[in-house]
Formats: C-alpha cells, sequence, structure tokens
C-alpha cells in the first residue's frame, strides 16, 4: 500500500477511533482489545496506528513483562484482571493471558497440567469478563515465514529496530513447529462463539493496521458524541507583568 493512500484512510479511522474513545468515556464502557501473533507479525504497529491520536488515560497498553515471583505463585488470570479496565476505559493488550497457551507451553514455563487447565478455563474466564459488561475482541496477527525473515533481518542491522529483537526471538525460529502446533490448539479451545479469534493478513504492514482498525470499530456499536459549542474567553494581560523572558537558560536554537 503507498504511503499517501495509508494516511489518508488512517486519519480517516483516526477520527472514528476518537469518537469511539469520547462515546466509551461517556457511555461508561468496558473495551479490551487482544493483540496476539507470531514475533515480528505487526502487532505494535498496529496499537500504536490506534492509540496515536488518542487520550492515554483512557486508552491505556496494557504490555506485561515477565511475572515476578510472587505473581508465579499467584491465580493465572489474576496480574491480568488488575489491568482490566474501569468504566470509561480501553484497554489493549500488547500479549494477554494467552502467553500461557504459547511462549510458555513451548518455552515450557508451566507444567502440563497448567496449560491443560488454562486452555479448558480461559473461555469460562472470557465470559465471566463479557457477563460484566467488558466487550472484548482477540485479534491474531498472521505473517509468512518469509515476510517474518525480512522483518527479523531489519530488525537486526536497523538501529531503531534493534530493540524489538530478543534472544526469546531467536528460540521461536528454532521451534517454529512447536509455536504453530500451541496456536492451532489455543485456536481450538478458545476460538468460540462468544469470544472469537479474527486473524489479520499481516504481510502488508499499513493494510493490516487499517484492516484492523476498521474491523474493530465494527464491532463496537458507539455513537458519534458532539461536543457542545465553547467560547474563549479574553485572555486578561494587564493583571500580572511577568519578568524579561531573557534570564532564563534557553536551549540552542540548533533545528529552525
Amino acid at each position: 500500500m503507498k504511503k499517501s493512500n495509508y494516511q489518508k484512510h488512517l486519519a480517516k479511522l483516526q477520527i472514528e477511533l476518537a469518537h469511539l474513545q469520547e462515546w466509551v468515556q461517556q457511555t461508561g464502557q468496558k473495551v479490551v482489545v487482544i493483540f496476539e501473533g507470531r514475533d515480528a507479525a505487526g502487532k505494535g504497529g498496529a496499537i500504536k496506528a490506534i492509540t496515536a491520536k488518542l487520550n492515554p488515560r483512557v486508552v491505556r497498553i496494557a504490555a506485561l513483562s515477565k511475572p515476578t515471583e510472587r505473581e508465579t505463585t499467584q491465580w493465572y488470570f489474576q496480574r491480568y484482571v488488575a489491568h482490566l479496565p474501569a468504566a470509561g476505559e480501553i484497554v489493549l493488550f500488547d500479549r494477554s493471558w494467552y502467553n500461557r497457551a504459547g511462549v510458555e507451553k513451548v518455552m515450557g514455563f508451566c507444567t502440563e497440567q497448567q496449560y491443560q487447565n488454562f486452555l479448558h478455563t480461559c473461555p469460562a474466564f472470557e465470559n465471566m469478563l463479557m457477563d460484566s459488561g467488558i466487550t472484548l475482541i482477540k485479534y491474531w496477527f498472521s505473517v509468512s515465514d518469509e515476510e517474518q525473515e525480512k522483518r527479523f533481518q531489519e530488525r537486526l542491522t536497523n538501529p531503531l529496530k534493534r530493540w524489538k529483537f530478543s534472544d526469546m526471538d531467536l528460540v521461536s525460529r528454532s521451534k517454529w513447529a512447536e509455536y504453530s502446533k500451541a496456536k492451532d490448539l489455543m485456536f481450538e479451545y478458545t476460538d468460540t462463539k462468544h469470544s472469537p479469534w479474527y486473524v489479520v493478513d499481516a504481510d502488508d504492514k499499513k493494510a493490516a493496521r487499517l484492516n484492523c482498525i476498521d474491523h474493530m470499530l465494527s464491532k463496537i456499536e458507539y455513537q458519534t458524541v458532539h461536543y457542545p459549542s465553547v467560547t474563549l474567553p479574553e485572555v486578561d494581560k494587564t493583571s500580572y507583568q511577568r519578568p524579561p523572558n531573557n534570564q532564563y537558560n534557553h536551549i540552542p536554537k540548533k533545528y529552525e
């Protein structure tokens, strides 16, 4: 997709996202959107496109690091529950409780019993969320092997993207079949009628972002909220005399 077309469509969608944000805040809705997928599939770019023009106090990103020693002893879903939205909030999970069905299973970070327990209880957990009034949407970003390889190579050579490459990426390459099997089993158990997965074809990053945002907007029956008209008051500059501006330290104007 050409950059100009992408920016044109994205600008329109971001206006709709702003309407969604205002509607969620004014009506007290609670929205959770999950982003999962293979490494370098474009989840982060999609999340960034969604949040770029929104209020971070209303639309939050939950990107949890590995659990602490204490958290490993808790009920598995407990640390994710702490990040769920209150009324008037949207939370975007950059990876989520589905870590147990993916990286934890493949890398042996959980026991087989813990893994099986997750597969069988996750649908019930998500039903509880939806029964409580949360709108839950789940996206899986799918990328071809060729495109993933290209993106990994770019991460290794581009200083702006090198931080995205981790030791886990190296391991995931050697366990491609295990990750594929784990994903298929995860879908078998958790792609339910009430909480389905939606697959985003992500070989074209720009198109994937637009398609994901457009679909997300279509899954929430929001309404355009009209702002009341506002008249800016006159600024009274006569009641206070400011000190000379040159008494402060100003940074050099390197760029003008």
